[in-house]
Parts: C-alpha cells; sequence; structure tokens
C-alpha cells in the first residue's frame, strides 16, 4: 500500500468507533500473514490470556456434587428430581471426605467454609443455594442477587475496590450480564425515572471506552458532554493521565447533573491517585452535591491499594465491576452494580415533582402498592426487563454461582497469590514491550499495566524535537502507523484517539498475547517510527531534541 493510499483509508476511517476499524486492520494483518507466513498479533483487544483454573475445578466439582444431590429425590435414566435443602452441609462433607482426590473438590470446600466462618452463613442455606443455582431449575429469587452470593460478592467488591475499609452503611447489589449490560440498564433506567433527560449536560472523564462517550450521543440521549481530560503532566513532560486542576474544576457546575469514568483507566490503564482524588471529591461536596457519578472499576484488581470513588463518595456513586478481565471469563458475562443503600439517586427520586411521581408510580404500578417507596436499583432490575417481565428478571444463576465462587476464591490465600500472578503477568509485558522499543519504561504511579497508550507526538518532539513532530503530523494522518503494522509486520494495535485520548496515541493490549510477543511489537513499532525519523531527515529535518 503506498503512502497515498494510506493516507486515503485512514480519512475514511477518522470519526469510527476503533473496535470497528480494527476490522480493516485486521484485514491488512491477515494478508500479510498469509503472505509472508508470519503469525497475526492482535493486541487491539483487551481479553486476557489467562484464566482462574482451580476456582472454575470447583464450579465443576460443585455441578458433579449437585447432579447427584438431585438424583437423591428421584433418579430415573436421563431425569432427576430436585436437590434438596435439608441436611445438604452434612451430605457434602462426606462427599468431599471420599471425592478429595478429585480436582477443585478442595478449594470447594475451603470457598463453602469460608462462607461459614468468616461471613457468618448458614451452613445448610449457603450450600443449598450454590446446589440449586448451579443446576439452574428455578428463577433468581431474590431476582436482583440470590441471597448469600450477593453477601459473598459484596465482602470481595469491599476488598478489591475499598481496600478492605468500606464506608458504613450497606451495598445493595444487582449481577448483571457483565458492564456492558450494566452500561446499558443503568442509561436507560437514569432516563426512565427523569433522574437525566435527553439534552442534559454530563461529564465524562476521557480517554475512556468509547460507548461511555458514544452511548450518550444517541438520539434518545443527546446529552451535551463535557470532556474532563486526563492532561496531567509530569516534570519530564511525559503523561502521568492524571487529571489537573483545571479539568476537576469543571465539576463545580452544577448543570452538570452526571459524571461517568473508568478508573483504573482504559486505555492508559491508569488509577487515579490520591491528590487527584481529594480534589475531586471536595469539588463535587462544596460545588456539586447532588451530582450522579457512574464508576467502572473493571481494572481494579491490577492496581495495589486501588480505592473506587464508591468507597469515598460513597451518597453519589454507582459502582460497576465485571468479572471478565481478572479471571478471564468474557465469555460468561459476570458483572455486578453496586449502590449504597444511602445515595442520591433514591433521594432525588423523592426530591421528584408530583407529576413526574405520578407518571413514575404509574409504570412501576404492577410490582407493589406503593411503586413511589421503590429504590432505584429495584427499578433498574424492573427497566431490564420492560417492568412487565419483572418475574424473570436476574442473571441466570449458574452464572450468580459462578460469581460467588470467583468472589471467595479472590479472598482466601489461593486467590491473593492468584492476584499477585496476574499483575506480574502485565508488569512483565509492559517491560518487554518497552525493550522492545528502545524506550525506558514509564514511571507510573497506579498503573495497572493491562493496557498502555503510547503518544507518538510526544515521542516526537521528546527525541527528535518539534521540528519532527510538525513534519509528522503534517504528513501523515494519526493511523497511519496503524496500518503500516498492520500491512507490514501482521500487528494490529488500536488508536488512541478512539477512545477520546491524544489523536496520535497509540492503545497496545498488554493481556492477550504470549510475553514474548510484547518484545516483538516493541521492535515492529520502533522500526516503524525510526521510518519516520529517516523520511524526515530525507526530506532536510534535524534533530532538535533531546
Amino acid at each position: 500500500m503506498t503512502v497515498e493510499e494510506r493516507l486515503l483509508l485512514g480519512k475514511r476511517y477518522e470519526g469510527i468507533s476503533p473496535f470497528e476499524f480494527k476490522n480493516e486492520l485486521i484485514s491488512l494483518a491477515e494478508g500479510k500473514q498469509k503472505k509472508s507466513a508470519r503469525a497475526m498479533l492482535n493486541a487491539g483487544r483487551g481479553n486476557p490470556n489467562w484464566i482462574a483454573a482451580t476456582a472454575r475445578e470447583a464450579f465443576f466439582a460443585l455441578g458433579q456434587f449437585a447432579v447427584d444431590e438431585a438424583k437423591l429425590t428421584l433418579e430415573a435414566g436421563d431425569l432427576a428430581g430436585m436437590p434438596s435443602r435439608r441436611g445438604v452441609f452434612a451430605r457434602f462433607e462426606a462427599y468431599h471426605a471420599s471425592h478429595r482426590d478429585h480436582p477443585g473438590m478442595d478449594l470447594l470446600a475451603k470457598i463453602i467454609t469460608y462462607g461459614i466462618h468468616q461471613l457468618d452463613f448458614d451452613p445448610d442455606d449457603w450450600l443449598f443455594e450454590l446446589v440449586d443455582g448451579i443446576i439452574g431449575d428455578h428463577y433468581p429469587v431474590p431476582d436482583r442477587m440470590l441471597r448469600y452470593t450477593e453477601r459473598a460478592v459484596n465482602a470481595y467488591l469491599m476488598q478489591e475496590l475499598c481496600d478492605n475499609k468500606p464506608p458504613e452503611g450497606e451495598y445493595k447489589l444487582f449481577a448483571v450480564e457483565g458492564a456492558t449490560a450494566a452500561m446499558c440498564y443503568i442509561f436507560q433506567s437514569l432516563l426512565e425515572n427523569e433522574l437525566l433527560a435527553r439534552g442534559d449536560r454530563i461529564a465524562i472523564m476521557v480517554p475512556i471506552f468509547p460507548p461511555y462517550v458514544e452511548i450518550p450521543h444517541l438520539a434518545e440521549y443527546h446529552f451535551d458532554i463535557v470532556e474532563i481530560h486526563a492532561s496531567g503532566t509530569a516534570d519530564d513532560g511525559e503523561h502521568t493521565w492524571q487529571y489537573p486542576a483545571q479539568e476537576i474544576d469543571k465539576l463545580r457546575d452544577p448543570s452538570i447533573r452526571a459524571l461517568f469514568l473508568v478508573n483504573p483507566s482504559n486505555p492508559p490503564s491508569v488509577a487515579i491517585d490520591q491528590s487527584t482524588m481529594s480534589s475531586l471529591i471536595d469539588t463535587i461536596k462544596r460545588h456539586n452535591p447532588q451530582l450522579m457519578i457512574i464508576t467502572d472499576d473493571v481494572y481494579s484488581t491490577f492496581v495495589e491499594h486501588f480505592r473506587s470513588l464508591m468507597a469515598d463518595l460513597p451518597y453519589h456513586t454507582i459502582g460497576v465491576y465485571s468479572y471478565s478481565k481478572y479471571f478471564g471469563v468474557t465469555g460468561w458475562r459476570l458483572g455486578v452494580i453496586a449502590i449504597h443503600e444511602k445515595n442520591v439517586f433514591d433521594d432525588r427520586l423523592l426530591q421528584q415533582t408530583e407529576p413526574q411521581k405520578k407518571r413514575l408510580n404509574a409504570r412501576y404500578s404492577s410490582l407493589t402498592t406503593t411503586p413511589e417507596q421503590l429504590r432505584f436499583i429495584d427499578r433498574m432490575v424492573a427497566d431490564s426487563r420492560q417492568v412487565a417481565l419483572n418475574h424473570t428478571a436476574g442473571l441466570s444463576t449458574p452464572q450468580q454461582v459462578q460469581m460467588a465462587l470467583f468472589s471467595v476464591f479472590a479472598m482466601l490465600p489461593e486467590g491473593l497469590s492468584y492476584r499477585k500472578q496476574t499483575r506480574e503477568i502485565c508488569h512483565k509485558r509492559m517491560r518487554l514491550l518497552y525493550e522492545g522499543l528502545g524506550l525506558p519504561l514509564p514511571q507510573l504511579p497506579n498503573d495497572a499495566d493491562y493496557y498502555t497508550q503510547f503518544d507518538l507526538a510526544k515521542w516526537a518532539v521528546t527525541h527528535y524535537g518539534q521540528g519532527f513532530a510538525d513534519y509528522l503530523t503534517a504528513t501523515y494522518s494519526p493511523v497511519d502507523i496503524l496500518l503500516r503494522l498492520a500491512e507490514q509486520s501482521s500487528i494490529v494495535l488500536l488508536n488512541g484517539g478512539g477512545f477520546y485520548g491524544p489523536a496520535w496515541s497509540i492503545r497496545v493490549s498488554l493481556a492477550n498475547l504470549s510475553d514474548d510477543d510484547y518484545a516483538k511489537i516493541g521492535r515492529a513499532l520502533h522500526a516503524a517510527l525510526e521510518t519516520y525519523v529517516l523520511e524526515w531527515r530525507e526530506a532536510g529535518g534535524t534533530t532538535g531534541g533531546s
């Protein structure tokens, strides 16, 4: 492909979602792969290439025990009855003693014991919820989340999102089909309950996962978006991916009704630092005390001592968490929405006008005789099934059981060891990428290293001066290097500008390829960058940077 062809192709894909642009890059990379027998390296998606194996073994061990329990009540060939609660824990103890050599049995016993002794669960009730849930022979009851599962997941969230120092009071949880479903349900219910109206002003902290900006632009929302930019830099001019005071100050505007963020961010993969967090908290409490916050904390487990806004601003915040990245379960679709029992969403419902309350009472009147008292999180459950199908709402019970097992596993010594392993994988791949690039490793506090965002324009200025940076941006489009890497090296990366970050930045997922592949990507990226430098020098450019 010629330079002119790349420029035309880059123009064509300006403004399109990076996840759609990647299809063109994959096509180019596959073409190169066929011609050269070079393996395609797709670092464009964040699906991890590891899984929590032993927790899955516990899940499947539980499944076999549950089927045996069902056969105790009725067994007729391929047909079995329903498990019985009475005495189920005693039967499990006997089953465990005779099946200890089976994969997952010992871990399953530890998970069940942890629930009993550390979370104060009734042995028969806890185990029966797991057994009946994994069989999947009942609708979820309660529909929002199974009773003990909610408590197990809540304990896990307090460990990972609140650094084991949660605020006073309880969180109510809603089990959902991953963070994407959570986004849809939250946007929908905010609109349905008139907590947000079409055209309202909302703030979004960027860079961010594109749908958080793309959804508000849809016709049914058409929100007025204020972008809060992570434009902070260190003394050496490098990105810190933190939010300067002048950006946080935008939230002083009381016409901003809601704030959306991903923390740690995507793609910089950096958590908000304590200084910025303190400024954010102070600004909201003093200047915008009715602000509604939605924080997606899916990458929290990759940052030591992470603390979510749901921990420090519980009244204002809906927390969203997905199990997909940490446990390697994107296919399971496991996620949860968390709202503190005392929250701005319920209070704003109480403050609505009588006509608004009348409309909403009519919407939810089939659920309760006192619809005006229905909490926002329960309205969200109903809205997820168009209200009329509320009786069939809720995440499937086998999914909830897997979520419960993952949660308790993560609080055991085995789970803490697993957490250390996953963090080390990401940090190692980051080091290999930058070694391949021939550049020093960025020193970023609170860095998850699940992704990295490499700013070409900043690199150009730092290493070759403003003259080279001007040449690069004037001669090429921001996606040119992505097209080069795909066509010439069978490497697929995404454009950081598509994540509302710097236009000339590149997003690399550090989760989904083997360790050595990141050294290869680094070397290929380095070679592509040097090609630009060579072209500039041939055009008469001279180095003016450090």
